[in-house]
C-alpha cells in the first residue's frame, strides 16, 4: 500500500480518503479524543510555525488549512445544497454531532452574500485565558471554505469577537469576494 502522506517528492494533495477508516483503526479507543490533545497539536504547531516563519505567515497557513478543511467537510458531510435554511440546519447538526462547536447564523444579506455567524463552546479557543486578541484563524478558513462550497464564490471571514479577547462567543463576518 502506498503512503498516501509521502508520495512522489512533496507532499500529496490533500483527500478525503486520506483519513483512513478510523473505526476499524482505533477500534478500543474509539473515535473521540479530549479537546486537550487537539488543542495541544494545534497550539504547538502554530508555535512552531510562528517561530519559523512569523505568525502572520503561520496564521496565514493556518487560515488556508482551514479553508480546505472547510471546503472538503462541506462536501463529504454535508447533503443539503438547496435552501440556506436547509444548508444552515444541516451544518449546526453535523458541528454539534461532532462536537466541533454550536454554530449559527445571525446575519445574512441575501443580496451581498454577507454573513455573521458564531461559533460557541468551539475546539479552538473556548476557555482560554483572556490574552486581547482574537486567535482562531484556522476557524476564519474553515467557515470561508464551508460556505465558498455552498456558494460557489470566493468567501473572506475575519473574526470580529473571540474567547481569547475576553467574548463568550466567537464571531465572523464574511463576504464573497468580488
Amino acid at each position: 500500500m502506498d503512503n498516501v502522506f509521502l508520495q512522489g517528492k512533496k507532499h500529496s494533495a490533500f483527500s478525503w480518503d486520506s483519513l483512513g477508516d478510523i473505526r476499524e483503526g482505533r477500534g478500543d479507543l474509539g473515535e473521540e479524543m479530549p479537546v486537550l490533545v487537539y488543542r495541544l497539536m494545534q497550539y504547538t504547531m502554530l508555535s512552531v510555525m510562528s517561530d519559523a516563519m512569523g505568525e502572520e505567515k503561520a496564521n496565514d497557513y493556518f487560515r488556508a488549512a482551514g479553508r480546505l478543511a472547510g471546503s472538503e467537510f462541506a462536501k463529504n458531510c454535508l447533503m443539503a445544497r438547496g435552501s440556506l435554511a436547509d444548508f444552515i440546519a444541516e451544518l449546526q447538526l453535523r458541528l454539534r454531532e461532532l462536537k466541533i462547536c454550536v454554530f449559527r447564523l445571525e446575519e445574512h444579506n441575501p443580496v451581498t452574500g454577507e454573513i455573521v455567524v458564531t461559533a460557541a463552546q468551539d475546539l479552538d479557543c473556548s476557555g482560554l485565558p483572556v490574552t486581547n486578541e482574537t486567535v482562531c484563524s484556522y476557524d476564519e478558513g474553515f467557515i470561508a471554505g464551508v460556505f465558498e462550497d455552498f456558494a460557489g464564490k470566493t468567501y473572506d471571514v475575519k473574526e470580529i469577537d473571540c474567547w481569547a479577547n475576553g467574548d463568550r462567543v466567537c464571531r465572523f463576518k464574511g463576504a464573497p469576494l468580488a
